[in-house]
């Protein structure tokens, strides 16, 4: 059962990020038809959250329960894993929108938020701490997930002690995950998958614990057949796109991740190789520098061709939004070989030279 590399949930970040890219890009297109399920892209961002839940807990939560997990080790993974391209992309669109200025291109003055620098640079952006959303601000979600890092001893805590009731422990989570998307609005506002820079460090609490118990469900053996795990992924991601094209409420979307991401987790215990293509394992694995190069490239290439083919709305006809939006992947890969890969190496070397005490543990596994 516990399989050391989930493939399938490898390939499963992919669509998370090209979900909201999607929506990122769409509004870009000249004529763009109202589609619900892109409308709905903002919750591909929740699937990552759901996962870090599940993928944390599969990785750390054993140790965690035997006394073994090292704190110290693990945050310095998980540091490596997200911080260098946070850096490279913040300082790169920082880069850009000076050159962008200076060259009598029209700015955002809010991406330039001097205010909001040193909450982005301590990865605090999304509890409150930026006065406005500066800087990359798809980033803000890497501030929640850097709360939940430093909270993950408390979540493995919890799941430790429940861990041979999954059921009743998925139950609980899907209950928080309802009550606090209902209490939510009366408190802020707006609705929780809405929140960002305000209350983002909460947004990621129901998720991750529903991960946390997702997981739970899979180390039970809940779901043992090949056959029964190839059909509830399958119709868990129809269910999924169903419910975003229908508009149904996010509370139900967000739910229908867990069984989407045991089913899929399911097919590598089970001996199936579905979902484990080298390409798609790939494009999971750039996915994070898809999600972080997003914005920064549509800066670029809406204000370029704008000027070139005279566009004020900054709205692009069919063939040039294609270029967008396939342009996303080459960009997001050269980032990810350039700059991503080599600073978490980098960093791990570092990690090498401490004292064997501070880096006892499986943190190495997932950095």
């Amino acid at each position: 059962m516990q399989t050391s590399n989930l493939k399938p949930l490898t390939s499963l970040r992919f669509f998370a990020a090209a979900w909201v890219v999607f929506y990122d890009l769409w509004p870009k297109l000249a004529g763009a038809p109202a589609l619900s399920l892109i409308e709905k892209g903002y919750l591909g961002v929740e699937l990552f959250f759901v996962l870090s839940g599940f993928i944390l807990c599969h990785v750390y939560l054993q140790a965690a329960g035997e006394g073994r997990f090292n704190y110290t080790s693990f945050l310095w993974a998980r540091l490596a894993r997200v911080y260098p391209l946070h850096l490279t992309t913040l300082l790169g669109l920082g880069l850009l929108a000076l050159v962008a200025g200076a060259a009598g291109f029209q700015v955002d003055a809010s991406i330039l938020s001097w205010t909001s620098l040193p909450a982005n640079l301590t990865l605090t952006q999304a509890w409150g701490l930026a006065p406005e959303a500066g800087w990359n601000h798809p980033s803000w979600s890497i501030s929640a997930e850097w709360f939940a890092y430093l909270s993950f001893p408390l979540f493995a805590a919890v799941a430790w002690k429940v861990r041979n009731r999954p059921y009743v422990a998925v139950a609980g989570a899907v209950a928080l995950l309802a009550g606090l998307y209902a209490a939510f609005p009366r408190l802020a506002g707006f609705d929780l998958d809405q929140a960002t820079i305000a209350w983002g460090a909460l947004r990621i609490v129901p998720c991750f614990a529903y991960g946390c118990t997702v997981y739970l469900l899979w180390r039970s053996g809940a779901v043992n057949r090949r056959v029964v795990a190839v059909a509830g992924a399958a119709i868990s991601g129809a269910g999924v796109a169903v419910a975003g094209q229908a508009g149904a409420a996010d509370t139900l979307i967000v739910t229908l991740f867990g069984p989407l991401i045991l089913c899929l987790a399911a097919l590598t215990s089970t001996g199936s190789k579905l979902g484990s293509s080298r390409i798609m394992v790939y494009l999971g694995e750039i996915s994070f520098a898809m999600y972080m190069v997003c914005i920064p490239w549509s800066i670029l290439f809406v204000n370029i061709m704008a000027r070139i083919i005279q566009t004020p709305s900054k709205q692009l006809p069919l063939w040039s939004w294609l270029i967008l939006l396939i342009g996303v992947v080459p960009i997001a890969a050269a980032a990810h070989e350039l700059f991503e890969k080599p600073a978490r190496e980098r960093m791990k070397t570092w990690a090498g030279s401490w004292p064997h005490g501070a880096r006892k543990g499986p943190a190495k596994i997932a950095a």
